[in-house]
C-alpha cells in the first residue's frame, strides 16, 4: 500500500526572500516525492508563517507551492490541511479550488485500520492562557468580518507582525516545557487512538505511550522533518533532496 506522509510548521514567508524561495524549492521537491510514492498527505498546521485569505486576494509568492498541491489532488492523492495558529484565516482557496480537505479544529481519521488523531498543538503548552484568549479573538467570526474590511496591504502586514510575536512566544513556552502536548497525547491514546500527530513545538519527536504513539513532526526551519506511515509503521525522517 502507498505511503501516507505528514508535515507541519514549514512557516513559508518567515525569513528573507531568497531563503524562503530555497525553502519553497525543498517543499515542492518533497511534494513531488509524495506524488510519486504516496496515497495521502497530512499538513498539520503552519504551512505559512502567516496566511490571511481575503475573498479575492491571497498572499503572493506561493504559486509554485499551490500548483504542486493542486497537482497532488489532481493525481488522486488525498491532501488534508489542519489550520495552525499561523494559518490565521482560510476561506475557500484550499478546499474549493485546490480540492484539499481543510480543518479548523483537531480531527481524527483511520489509516490502514489504525486510529490517528491530529492536533496542531496550539493552546496545549502549559499555562498558555494568553494564547487561548488571543485564539478566541482571532477565530471569532465577527472579528474576521471586521478585519476583512482592512486593505490587504495593511491586513497582511498586521498579520505578519502578529505572527512574529506568536512564534517568539511559542518558542519561549515550548523551550520551557512541552509536557502539555505530551499529556494531551497520552489522554487521546487512553481513549483508544493508535497515533497522536502534532506540531507547533518545532521539535521532532516520536514516543511510545502505552498502547499508542505520540509524534511531533518538528519543522522545516531547522530540521526539514516529516513522517511517513506504511504497513502499520510510522517513522520520522529528514528530507534531503
Amino acid at each position: 500500500m502507498a505511503k501516507a506522509f505528514f508535515i507541519s510548521d514549514v512557516h513559508l514567508g518567515l525569513g528573507a526572500f531568497e531563503k524562503e524561495k530555497a525553502k519553497e524549492e525543498r517543499v515542492v521537491g518533497f511534494l513531488q516525492h509524495v506524488r510519486e510514492h504516496g496515497s495521502a498527505l497530512f499538513i498539520v498546521g503552519d504551512l505559512f508563517d502567516s496566511w490571511l485569505e481575503y475573498r479575492t486576494v491571497v498572499p503572493k509568492g506561493y504559486h509554485r507551492l499551490l500548483t504542486a498541491l493542486e497537482d497532488l489532488t489532481r493525481s488522486g492523492i488525498e491532501v488534508h490541511y489542519l489550520a495552525g495558529n499561523h494559518d490565521f484565516w482560510m476561506r475557500d482557496l484550499f478546499h474549493r479550488h485546490l480540492r484539499i480537505n481543510t480543518y479548523s479544529k483537531p480531527f481524527s481519521i483511520t489509516i490502514e485500520g489504525k486510529k490517528f488523531f491530529f492536533h496542531h498543538g496550539d493552546g496545549l503548552i502549559d499555562n498558555d492562557w494568553g494564547y487561548l484568549i488571543l485564539q478566541a479573538i482571532l477565530r471569532n467570526p465577527l472579528c474576521v468580518w471586521l478585519y476583512s474590511w482592512i486593505h490587504p496591504d495593511i491586513g497582511v502586514r498586521l498579520a505578519q507582525f502578529s505572527s512574529r510575536g506568536s512564534r517568539r512566544h511559542t518558542e519561549k513556552m515550548s523551550n520551557y516545557s512541552d509536557s502539555g502536548l505530551r499529556d494531551f497525547a497520552a489522554k487521546m491514546i487512553g481513549q483508544g487512538y493508535d497515533f497522536v500527530v502534532m506540531g507547533h513545538c518545532h521539535k521532532p519527536k516520536i514516543e511510545r505511550m502505552g498502547s499508542g504513539t505520540y509524534v511531533n513532526l518538528g519543522d522545516w526551519i531547522s530540521y526539514n522533518s516529516y513522517a511517513e506511515f506504511q504497513d502499520g509503521h510510522l517513522e520520522l525522517k529528514t528530507w534531503n533532496p
